[in-house]
């Protein structure tokens, strides 16, 4: 996808009389300055959501196969850096009979989108740090913007992320934050019905042995998330672990956190992997010598009603896939990996007993679309249902389960783990992008007493080789 950024940042400057420009964060009434909160903002319905889809490369396939099956969508536009990219994607449209898509590519392809058509929802597949200012042009644009994780990777744009959602008063939201997963749901709505009691302590994480993947030749275009974990040394990827927990704890609707500390290993693998690539392929030359983030990073944060969560990413290490996904409250306990479990006591209950917990406390979200979902894909279904529950929500003119500060709030661990890390693991501020409304939000609705009326296309076919799970 886009890779010069100088050059990305000055064509973005063209959509808007005034260049993007990233707040002054050092100016002490930005932080506190009252705007329009998007927490429970419901913008005007939208009968046919018109949408676009930029970067087609590992992630974006997957979107447009997904979207394809939601009712009252139409994907207008399909924009990649590379011409041969869009018009694979072009395939999983025709393929099931519906319109073809106006194509765009090259490195202005985007810009050039976004100034031609009339566009409802813009859906970023692209590299890390496209996010942030693709997210504000698409809202300066007027259109929502739907993004893969992170939303942002720096202080400055995960604030400006949130003043130009509540200036443009455009939803900004994250994509595959894994809060759509079934067991996280679940979990979610016995927290809300009072099974744990009060939560004090949750974990979550990254760790996925993608070593062999950051160093593919046919992966990431250009080696853009190899670059990552040069460039970066911190969790450069909590939104999937904290996401599910940081909502199970009210994270900016009745709680906010406050600070954060960050632990971080050498690097162990990466090094050793480049050097001996390179020996082989002076394709890896240049890779070699470079200071890799290290192994696992844990961080460890404090809420302001004095509760803590913890989250950990490895992508390197031989070990299991794990999200750990952990909660414990003051009358119940649950986690995820490496089997389900849930306990009100010394003991987990016995497979019957979670089975039964299932059937009573599953939302109504899965259980009027959770089986559609898995068909579909994506994660095992969660990518779909988070797909249709946000085109839901904009097409009956609900407010989205995950607005701009959740984003926003889960990015911003990015370059705050890296500036503890970088200081021996010094306290770091984490800050409010709510400017105070966490106090009075409330958490989102699980329930489909609203909205619910998005039908979904039958399946065509059963190929998943669209949907990428990583």
């Amino acid at each position: 996808m886009y890779t010069n950024r100088r050059d990305f940042l000055k064509k973005a400057s063209l959509l808007s009389s005034a260049a993007i420009t990233l707040p002054v964060i050092n100016n002490p009434g930005y932080a506190t300055a009252p705007g329009f909160n998007m927490w429970g903002y419901a913008a005007p319905k939208i009968d046919t959501v018109r949408i676009a889809v930029i970067g087609l490369g590992m992630r974006g396939p997957g979107a447009v196969d997904r979207l394809s099956y939601i009712e009252g969508t139409e994907i207008v536009a399909l924009c990649d850096r590379h011409a041969d990219r869009v018009a694979k994607a072009q395939k999983i449209l025709i393929n099931k009979g519906l319109k073809e898509a106006k194509s765009y590519s090259g490195d202005e392809g985007w810009v050039q989108l976004l100034k031609e058509e009339e566009i409802d929802l813009v859906y970023i597949c692209t590299p890390w740090e496209f996010h942030a200012p693709m997210c504000i042009a698409a809202m300066k644009a007027g259109a929502h913007a739907a993004c893969e994780v992170p939303i942002g990777l720096t202080v400055k744009e995960c604030w400006e992320v949130v003043k130009v959602s509540e200036e443009t008063k455009r939803h900004c939201m994250m994509l595959e934050n894994c809060c759509y997963d079934f067991f996280e749901m679940l979990t979610l709505n016995m927290i809300r019905q009072g099974m744990f009691g009060e939560l004090v302590h949750a974990e979550g994480a990254y760790i996925h042995d993608l070593l062999s993947l950051n160093f593919a030749k046919n992966g990431y275009d250009n080696m853009w998330r190899l670059r990552e974990n040069i460039k970066m040394n911190g969790n450069l990827y909590p939104t999937h672990g904290i996401g599910p927990i940081a909502q199970c704890m009210n994270i900016n609707s009745g709680d906010r956190m406050t600070h954060l500390v960050a632990m971080q290993t050498a690097d162990f693998q990466m090094g050793d992997k480049a050097r001996k690539l390179a020996a082989e392929d002076p394709f890896f030359q240049e890779f070699v010598g470079k200071k890799y983030r290290g192994n696992m990073d844990t961080t460890l944060i404090k809420t302001e009603k004095g509760k803590t969560l913890l989250v950990q990413h490895d992508v390197t290490s031989p070990r299991p896939y794990s999200r750990l996904h952990l909660l414990s409250g003051t009358k119940g306990f649950a986690q995820k990996y490496p089997k389900e479990g849930i306990a009100f006591g010394h003991s987990f209950v016995k497979e019957e007993e979670l089975t039964s917990l299932k059937e009573k406390y599953t939302p109504q979200l899965v259980k009027f679309i959770g089986e559609k979902a898995k068909e579909v894909g994506g994660h095992g279904g969660m990518d779909f249902m988070m797909d249709w529950r946000l085109i839901d929500c904009l097409r009956n003119g609900l407010p989205i389960e995950q607005p701009v500060y959740e984003g926003a709030s889960w990015s911003v661990i990015v370059p705050l783990s890296c500036e503890s890390v970088a200081k021996n693991s010094k306290t770091v501020h984490i800050p409010d992008f709510t400017k105070g409304a966490w106090k009075t939000n409330q958490p989102h609705d699980l329930s489909l007493k609203e909205g619910g009326n998005t039908g979904i296309r039958p399946k065509v076919s059963k190929d998943k080789s669209n949907q990428l799970d990583v």
